[in-house]
């Protein structure tokens, strides 16, 4: 298919035939554009395939077919973005992410609608609605075991009152971001139901083995995920007497894409979702979707091949969709994607910042920050045109990303630190201020993850427990360090649903058996509305946190020193327990100061001056000036954001 002629003739005869020559020409050109892009990867991953040449037809054809359907606010949606690639990339961006019966009031996305002043009000400019596509009924991972891509879970609507959410969300310049599970689906998808009634082909679009023969052979090197829910990482299933590949959980069936079938079925369903209005998909769990014996099967060449396919194929029919990477993985493995080499800024544009936040709560809780600085020198450079995305929680359990190298390099024992993480924020340390739960632990290695909301784990259900006021003082400090950091840190700043005010954890969960297994639901609490209301009075722990965000948003907005193409490198302040970060581009230049420690601590004009930061200095997010002499000092807890006068 090197000339592309004949295909365009094609195109214009079949899914382009309804459109103005003019749309036709804008596809043709954009086929042209990233033709190279997307031949590239497909001929690695499909290459040798007998009918490769007849797959490349069909992932155009599916391509042109959604161009073709695309509505006409989001071709002006594809324009604007096209005009302006660094959207996503502006200080402007604010991300917040829930789950939409949880957030919304009646449980429906109707509801997550009339929510819309709200999140306009905190400032928020892209919303991330957790896993809302129909999952299996009764246990489904959180959603992630979806069994129709095509349907809104019904408890929260249909799919046309998705669309309709996400153009009144446009409307109001806020992007909306779901969720594509990409590596497995339910038992209950159609596909797996096909294939438990004898289908080779729908076999085929998974990993099934007639033995244990090869199942033995990878759990050799493979890893569990879920040891407590799940051991190993296959499940026999009698009525087509095969093993199956099922890495999460029984009921999450690997995808097989080694079947170019099972790549064009994610393409068009991607495709259809962008073409419902979603301008951002969270491809979750990426790193396993290819299979190689001998690995840990995870973060393959393969994946990445896959990814930079569609992400070029996508950017055809709908350039305005963003592609974001959930890869939960060590910095030299998440860094390829957003891209390296040849696919720099050709992958996903964005991937989430996991060392970040783990650094944060190490820092916390140690009081130092060695490792901290230490371990984010360590990140690689990303391409410009990417992203990272930063947050502080999430949905998801906190697994303590510390490698032995990083530990040893600040002289402490790597596994010593985790298991210290572990007992500090589950409450076990002495003199803690943390509530939280352990989740998954595994005896094999120690390994012991934590659940807990980001309320609760800075210290704000303890001190409320004890009528501890100065306790509730110092936890509120906690909460807007941490919000500080991850809006100045660079990249999209992601608030979970609730740490705005304060949510504590939630142990309801356990009154629900098909949640009460899994603690992960101590932290995706119900929005708690009686709570919000307060958020305007100065004298509740919810409005002292509120108007704390909203003050450093402000403040976000306002420095194009923290669009997402600045650099951003941390520095050593010469004192242990203060965090330096200098941001620096030609939007200009800030130094980040965060103390986490609850004592005052003193950065000296000396070190202030050796960083390129002498003369008179303002504080971007109180406004605040400091004078080309004195040393500055940091309150408990405190971060500043400073520039040159």
């Amino acid at each position: 298919m090197d000339d592309l002629t004949d295909v365009f003739d094609d195109l214009k005869q079949g899914p382009l035939r309804m459109l103005e020559p003019l749309e036709q020409a804008i596809f043709c050109q954009r086929v042209e554009q990233f033709w190279d892009d997307a031949l590239r990867p497909l001929t690695l991953l499909y290459a040798c395939h007998p009918h490769f040449p007849t797959w490349l037809s069909r992932f155009l054809h599916l391509t042109a077919r959604a161009y073709a359907d695309r509505a006409l606010d989001l071709r002006l949606l594809d324009l604007r973005r096209l005009n302006q690639p660094d959207w996503f990339q502006q200080s402007r961006m604010i991300g917040y992410v829930a789950y939409a019966d949880r957030f919304s009031p009646d449980g429906t996305l109707t509801g997550v609608a009339a929510k819309i002043p709200y999140l306009k009000e905190l400032g928020v400019t892209y919303l991330h609605l957790m896993p809302l596509l129909q999952p299996r009924p009764g246990a489904n991972d959180g959603g992630y075991a979806v069994s129709d891509y095509r349907q809104v879970r019904a408890d929260l609507g249909t799919m046309a009152d998705l669309a309709a959410l996400a153009a009144q969300l446009r409307q109001n310049d806020i992007s909306l971001c779901i969720d594509l599970v990409c590596n497995h689906t339910a038992k209950e998808h159609e596909w797996a139901q096909q294939a438990l009634a004898g289908d080779p082909d729908y076999q085929a679009y998974y990993h099934t083995f007639p033995d244990r023969t090869l199942p033995d052979q990878y759990e050799q090197t493979v890893r569990e995920i879920f040891p407590e829910f799940k051991p190993g990482n296959f499940t026999y299933y009698q009525p087509m007497n095969r093993w199956v590949w099922t890495t999460f959980n029984e009921y999450q069936w690997d995808l097989n894409y080694a079947n170019p079938a099972v790549f064009a079925e994610m393409l068009d369903i991607m495709l259809y979702l962008a073409n419902q209005g979603v301008e951002a998909l969270r491809l979750d769990a990426v790193a396993f979707m290819w299979k190689r014996l001998g690995t840990d099967c995870e973060n393959q060449p393969e994946v990445h091949a896959i990814l930079q396919a569609f992400r070029a194929l996508s950017r055809m029919a709908a350039p305005g969709l963003l592609l974001k990477a959930e890869a939960i993985v060590p910095p030299p493995q998440l860094v390829p994607y957003l891209g390296q080499g040849r696919a720099a800024n050709k992958e996903c544009e964005a991937a989430y910042h996991n060392v970040f936040m783990v650094m944060l709560w190490s820092a916390l809780a140690e009081r130092k920050v060695a490792l901290m600085t230490h371990a984010l020198q360590q990140i690689p450079a990303i391409p410009a045109n990417t992203s990272w995305l930063t947050y502080a929680r999430c949905h998801d359990d906190i697994g303590w990303a510390v490698t032995e190298a990083d530990a040893a390099a600040v002289g402490l024992n790597g596994y010593l630190h985790r298991a210290f993480l572990s007992d500090f924020y589950s409450g076990r340390f002495e003199g803690t201020f943390a509530r939280g739960a352990t989740f998954q632990f595994n005896p094999k290695n120690n390994d012991r993850r934590i659940s807990g909301s980001q309320a609760s784990l800075a210290g704000l259900e303890l001190a409320l427990e004890m009528g501890d006021s100065q306790g509730v003082g110092l936890a509120i400090r906690r909460i807007l360090l941490l919000h500080s950091m991850i809006l100045a840190f660079g990249g999209i700043p992601l608030l979970y649903m609730g740490d705005e005010i304060g949510l504590l954890n939630d142990p309801s969960y356990l009154d629900d058996p098909d949640l009460a297994h899994d603690n992960r639901w101590l932290h995706r609490q119900f929005m708690d509305w009686k709570a919000a209301a307060r958020r305007h009075d100065p004298d509740t722990v919810e409005g002292r946190i509120f108007t704390g965000l909203q003050k450093l948003i402000r403040a976000r907005k306002a420095a194009f020193a923290l669009h997402g193409r600045a650099r951003s490198y941390p520095v050593w302040t010469h004192n242990e327990r203060v965090f330096g970060l200098i941001r620096e581009s030609a939007h200009g230049r800030m130094l980040i100061l965060a103390n986490f420690s609850e004592w005052g601590q003193v950065v000296s004009r000396r070190r202030l001056d050796e960083m390129g930061f002498s003369g008179a200095l303002v504080e971007k997010v109180d406004g605040r000036a400091f004078d080309p002499y004195s040393d500055i000092y940091l309150e408990p807890y405190q971060a500043m954001w400073l520039e040159k006068v």
